[in-house]
C-alpha cells in the first residue's frame, strides 16, 4: 500500500459518516495539544533558546526555497524505500530524539516506540527517556539510541553496553546539549523536568551509575538526581574524546548537532559513519544559523564520506522534499509528533508519521519524481 493511500482512508471513512479524530494540518494539531497540555509541559517542547530567532530562522529558510514540479513523467508508482548504514527502512523518515515524552502523555515513548515500530520507522531513544531501554525495545521495531555523553568513563561505556544488549545499532551523539541554554520559556516557569525526576529512567536504571550513589535511587531520589545532572551537564566535551565511543561502540556513529563544514570534516576524518545537520530545533544558540541553510555546503563536502541527516524545522512532507533535494539522506521529525503523543497517544503518534508519509509521498509524485534518490538541488529554486 501506498503511504499516500492514508488520505483516501480518510475519506472513505468520512463516507460513512467517521471524521478523523486528529487534524491533518500539523501546526492545528499543535494548537489542539497546547489546551490539552499544563503550559509547563507545552513549552518545554514548543519553546526555543532566547527570543526564538533560529526557532523562526528554520522555518523561514523552508519558506525561501520553493519546489520546481516536473509534468508528464511515470511517477504514478512511487518508492520511498532508503538505505542508511547498511539497512532499508520504507521511507527516508526517523523519529528524533525527545526526552521526558511522559510529560504530554503517561506512556511517552512507549507510546511513541509502538507507533513508530508499526511504520517501520527508525526511532532514535532519547537518555533522557521517562522509560528505560528495555520497556521501549519491547515496541520492536528499528531502534537507534541517542546519548547525552556523561563525563564518566565507565557510565558511558555501561549505557552503551545497555543499549547494544537491547537491540538499539546506531548510536546517535548528541554534540550541541553539553549544557541548558538559556531558554526564557522554562525559566519563567521554573520548570526543569529532570529535577523533578523525570526523563532520567535510563541513568538511574543503569548498573554502573547506580554503583556510584551513597544510597538505592528508591531511598533518596534526590541525591540520585544531583549526581546525574552535573555528569552530563555543565563542561564540554572534546574531539580528542570520541575514539572511546568509535573503540567501544561497533555499529554506525552518528553525531548530531554539526552546522559547520569544517566539523562535519572533522566527523569524517574521526571515523563516524554520520551527522545530523541540526541546531536542535532552536533550542540551544539563540541567532543561529538556520539548519536547512548548513545543509548542502555540509552534504557537498561530505556526503561522499558520511551519511548526511537533518532535523530542525520540519513541519511537512514537503519540507522533507527540500531537505532531501538539499542533500540529506533523511530526515529526523521531532516537535509534530510530540503533538500527536499529546492529543491521542500512540494513536496520535501513528496518525502524525502517516500524514506527514502521505504528504511526503503525494508531493514527491506531484512534483515529478519516483524516489527520493532522484531529488538534488535543481529541485528547488529561491523565493525572495
Amino acid at each position: 500500500m501506498a503511504f499516500s493511500d492514508y488520505q483516501y482512508e480518510i475519506y472513505l471513512n468520512g463516507l460513512a459518516g467517521v471524521r478523523p479524530p486528529y487534524s491533518a494540518d500539523l501546526a492545528e494539531l499543535e494548537r489542539a495539544a497546547r489546551e490539552r497540555l499544563d503550559p509547563g509541559a507545552y513549552w518545554y517542547v514548543a519553546g526555543s533558546a532566547g527570543t526564538g530567532a533560529t526557532d523562526r530562522a528554520n522555518r523561514e529558510a523552508f519558506d525561501r526555497r520553493r519546489i520546481v514540479p516536473r509534468m508528464l513523467r511515470d511517477v504514478s508508482a512511487r518508492d520511498l524505500g532508503t538505505e542508511l548504514f547498511g539497512r532499508t527502512y520504507p521511507a527516508p523518515v526517523a523519529l528524533a530524539p525527545v526526552g521526558v515524552q511522559s510529560i504530554v502523555h503517561p506512556h511517552g515513548e512507549l507510546a511513541t516506540s509502538r507507533a513508530a515500530a508499526s511504520l517501520g520507522l527508525p526511532m532514535v531513544l532519547s537518555t533522557a527517556s521517562s522509560h528505560t531501554m528495555e520497556e521501549v525495545a519491547a515496541a520492536g521495531g528499528p531502534r537507534w539510541y541517542q546519548l547525552y555523553w556523561p563525563h564518566d568513563d565507565e557510565v558511558t561505556l555501561s549505557l552503551l553496553e545497555g543499549a547494544r544488549k537491547n537491540g538499539y545499532d546506531t548510536l546517535v551523539v548528541t554534540l550541541d546539549t553539553w549544557t541548558l541554554a538559556w531558554r526564557p520559556n522554562d525559566l519563567d516557569r521554573a520548570y526543569l523536568p529532570f529535577l523533578r525526576g523525570t526523563g532520567l529512567a535510563i541513568p538511574l536504571s543503569d548498573p554502573v551509575f547506580r554503583s556510584r550513589l551513597a544510597r538505592p535511587v528508591e531511598e533518596d531520589l534526590d541525591a540520585a538526581i544531583m549526581q546525574w545532572v552535573p555528569m552530563f551537564n555543565g563542561r564540554a566535551h572534546t574531539w580528542d574524546q570520541l575514539p572511546l565511543l568509535r573503540e567501544n561502540w561497533d555499529g554506525p556513529i552518528v553525531l548530531k548537532g554539526v552546522q559547520h563544514v569544517d566539523d562535519a570534516r572533522r566527523a569524517a576524518d574521526a571515523g563516524m559513519d554520520g551527522v545530523v545537520v541540526s541546531n536542535h530545533g532552536g533550542r540551544q544558540v539563540d541567532g543561529a544559523l538556520a539548519s536547512l541553510d548548513a545543509l548542502a555546503p555540509i552534504a557537498e563536502a561530505v556526503g561522499d564520506r558520511l551519511t548526511v541527516l537533518f532535523d530542525s524545522g520540519v513541519r511537512s512532507g514537503a519540507d522533507v522534499v527540500k531537505a532531501l533535494a538539499l542533500g540529506a539522506r533523511a530526515v529526523l521529525l521531532g516537535r509534530p509528533y510530540m503533538w500527536g503523543l499529546a492529543c491521542g497517544g500512540e494513536d496520535g503518534v501513528r496518525h502524525v508519521l502517516r500524514s506527514l508519509l502521505a504528504e511526503l509521498d503525494l508531493t514527491l509524485g506531484l512534483a515529478g519524481h519516483r524516489t527520493p534518490g532522484g531529488l538534488d538541488p535543481s529541485v528547488l529554486v529561491p523565493q525572495s
